[in-house]
C-alpha cells in the first residue's frame, strides 16, 4: 500500500489585502484532501506589515500576527514556519494574497529589489535541494522569480508584474483561468488564480490543476 503524500501549505495571514487569499488557501486544503493527500499548515510568527479593513480598503491602526491570523484559516491546526522541515513533506504550496508580497516578502513595495523573509527562502531552497515539488498561486510565483530567477512560471497577464519578474531572468508564460505552468526542471507549478479577474469556480479549477500536478510530482 502506497504511503499517503504529505503537503505543506504556507500561509501569510488571513485576508486578501494583508494576508493569504482565503478562497485560494481554503481550496488548497480542500483539493489536497480531496485527492487523497494530507496537509500541514505553516505561517511565520511575525507581525503583519499592516492591517487592512476589508470593507473599506483602508489601513487600520492596529497590529496583528501572521501566525495567529493564519490560524483562522487552519482552524487552529498550524505550526510556526520555523518548524518546517523539507524532509517531512512530499510537496509544498503557497496560496496567494497580498500577504505574500507584504509579509513573506516586501515585493509589494520594492518589486524586483525586494527581499524574501529568510524563513521562507530557507523552506524554498530546502525543497529545491531535496528535489521536491512546489506550487505557487496568484502572486506567490514572485518568490521563485526573486530566489531563483531562471525559472518558468506564470502570474497570468499582469503586465507590470511580468516586466519585473522577467527582469530577474524568469521566463513568463501568459495564462488564463484554470491554466497552470509546469517547470519540470525545477519542479515548480504555478497558476494565476486571482491575479486574473476571476470567479471562485475559475480559481478552483486552477487550484485543483496545480494540486494535481504537485501530487503527480510528489
Amino acid at each position: 500500500m502506497s504511503k499517503t503524500k504529505k503537503i505543506a501549505v504556507i500561509l501569510s495571514g488571513c485576508g486578501v489585502y494583508d494576508g493569504s487569499e482565503i478562497h485560494e488557501a481554503t481550496l488548497c486544503l480542500y483539493f489536497i484532501s480531496h485527492h487523497g493527500a494530507e496537509y500541514q499548515v505553516f505561517a511565520p510568527d511575525i507581525n503583519q506589515h499592516h492591517v487592512i479593513n476589508h470593507l473599506t480598503g483602508k489601513e487600520m491602526n492596529e497590529t496583528r500576527n501572521v501566525l495567529i491570523e493564519s490560524a483562522r484559516i487552519a482552524r487552529g491546526k498550524i505550526s510556526p514556519l520555523s518548524e518546517f522541515r523539507a524532509t517531512e513533506f512530499d510537496g509544498l504550496i503557497f496560496p496567494g494574497g497580498y500577504g505574500v508580497a507584504k509579509n513573506l516578502s516586501d515585493w509589494a513595495f520594492k518589486g524586483q529589489a525586494s527581499r524574501i523573509l529568510p524563513e521562507v527562502e530557507r523552506c524554498v531552497r530546502d525543497m529545491a535541494k531535496a528535489g521536491k515539488p512546489v506550487a505557487a498561486l496568484c502572486i506567490a510565483p514572485v518568490l521563485y522569480a526573486k530566489i531563483f530567477g531562471n525559472v518558468d512560471l506564470t502570474v497570468g497577464d499582469d503586465e507590470s508584474t511580468i516586466r519585473e519578474i522577467e527582469s530577474l531572468g524568469t521566463r513568463h508564460q501568459t495564462t488564463s483561468h484554470g491554466e497552470i505552468i509546469v517547470d519540470t526542471r525545477n519542479k515548480l507549478i504555478t497558476s494565476p488564480c486571482y491575479m486574473l479577474d476571476a470567479s471562485i469556480d475559475q480559481v478552483g479549477k486552477g487550484v485543483e490543476n496545480a494540486v494535481k500536478a504537485l501530487l503527480e510530482f510528489a
